[in-house]
């Protein structure tokens, strides 16, 4: 099993955003119209090589300077601007574990699965206390030079795990890097409910998760 954090281990990252936008007095519309265009660019093949949150997520990109960049672009409900230093932090301040996921991680590998975390950082401040018990191996996108949803890093985790791509289940809140993994030849799982998920993921290894 190789999971995504944010929004699959986390509460959904749309929920943190408009908590932040209210906390920071953003213009929302204003924000929505920015990342929809750097989301777009970072999924191309061609403009996503020069795109912020691209360089964010393959470390080519220093958090600080994304920080920048961002707040550049982006002005409070009353046009003043918006404090770079400490934004990523403030966008993800309302990310709080979604406790079932975990101990359907934990129920998973009880049961003899192997498990691994492939998360995209935003420069991130994962609660890497946890993982030597959640987690056989780690794969974050900065840390590697690859981001999802290149191949290559789908096809590193699964090495790292020692199976081949087939004997793996990936799951992701993004479908774009669902149907990549797929295309690798992982089981994709769209995220989009926790029961759904952990239902799905206990049929795929053919051992209950979780009751519900």
């Amino acid at each position: 099993m190789i999971t995504d954090w944010g929004g699959v281990l986390t509460s959904p990252l749309n929920d943190a955003i408009a908590h932040w936008l209210t906390a920071d007095g953003i213009d929302e519309a204003r924000y929505k119209d920015v990342m929809r265009a750097w989301v777009r660019q970072a999924y191309d093949p061609v403009a996503g090589t020069v795109n912020p949150i691209h360089g964010l997520e393959d470390g080519t990109l220093a958090p600080a300077e994304f920080e920048r960049l961002l707040a550049a672009e982006l002005c409070t409900v009353d046009g003043g601007p918006v404090a770079c230093e400490g934004l990523l932090a403030r966008m993800f301040a309302a990310f709080h574990p979604v406790e079932p996921m975990y101990a359907a991680l934990r129920a998973a590998r009880t049961a003899g699965a192997r498990v691994a975390l492939l998360s995209n950082s935003w420069g991130n401040d994962y609660p890497r206390e946890l993982w030597n018990e959640l987690f056989d191996t780690v794969v974050i996108s900065a840390e590697v030079g690859m981001r999802k949803p290149d191949e290559r890093i789908f096809r590193h985790a699964v090495e790292l795990l020692g199976l081949a791509p087939a004997e793996c289940a990936f799951v992701d809140d993004i479908e774009h890097n669902v149907r990549a993994a797929e295309s690798v030849g992982l089981v994709g799982v769209h995220h989009t409910d926790v029961g759904a998920t952990i239902g799905r993921l206990g049929e795929l290894l053919g051992v209950r998760l979780a009751d519900f």
